[in-house]
C-alpha cells in the first residue's frame, strides 16, 4: 500500500488591524492614502493588492513582492493566489511605490498591469485600478484615471 503525505496549509482572516481602513476603496486618493500607510519608505519597491468584496469593501491587503530600488518581481499566481483562497474576494486594486518619488508609470508597469488584468478576467476577478505612490512625496497616479488600462 502506497504511503501518501499530505501537506495542509491554513490561514485565518484577521478583521482587526492597527491601520484603519475606509469602508470602500472607490476613490484612488483613498487608495493612495491607505497604501502610503502600509508600504514602508525603505528605498525598495513594494507591490501589493487590496482585496475587495462585491460591495467594494476591503477584505485584506496582501504584500505580493518586495524588490529593489527600481524593480519588483511580480507574477500573477502570487497576486491572485491569496485572492482565490480568501472568502468573499471579488476584485482587487493593485498598488506599488516608486522609491524615486516620481509615481509616473513605467512601460513595464503598464505592461504588467494589463497582463494582470487579463489574468484576473480568466479567474472571474476584476482589477479596478493600479495606484502608484511616490515615496517622500504626496504624489500618486491612478492608471485607470490616466486611461492606461483598457
Amino acid at each position: 500500500m502506497p504511503n501518501y503525505r499530505i501537506r495542509i496549509a491554513t490561514f485565518s482572516v484577521v478583521r482587526d488591524s492597527d491601520v484603519p481602513a475606509p469602508d470602500a476603496l472607490s476613490d484612488p486618493a483613498a487608495v493612495a492614502e491607505l497604501a502610503r500607510r502600509l508600504i514602508p519608505d525603505d528605498a525598495r519597491e513594494h507591490f501589493g493588492a487590496f482585496m475587495l468584496n462585491s460591495q467594494g469593501r476591503l477584505v485584506a491587503y496582501h504584500e505580493v513582492s518586495v524588490g529593489t530600488l527600481s524593480a519588483s518581481l511580480v507574477h500573477p499566481r502570487e497576486v491572485f493566489g491569496p485572492a482565490l483562497r480568501l472568502m468573499g474576494v471579488a476584485s482587487l486594486i493593485l498598488v506599488h511605490n516608486h522609491p524615486s518619488g516620481d509615481p509616473t508609470p513605467s512601460r513595464e508597469d503598464v505592461r504588467l498591469t494589463r497582463q494582470l488584468r487579463e489574468a484576473a478576467r480568466l479567474l472571474e476577478l476584476i482589477v479596478h485600478d493600479h495606484v502608484i505612490i511616490g515615496n517622500g512625496t504626496g504624489a500618486w497616479v491612478s492608471m485607470t484615471e490616466k486611461g492606461l488600462l483598457p
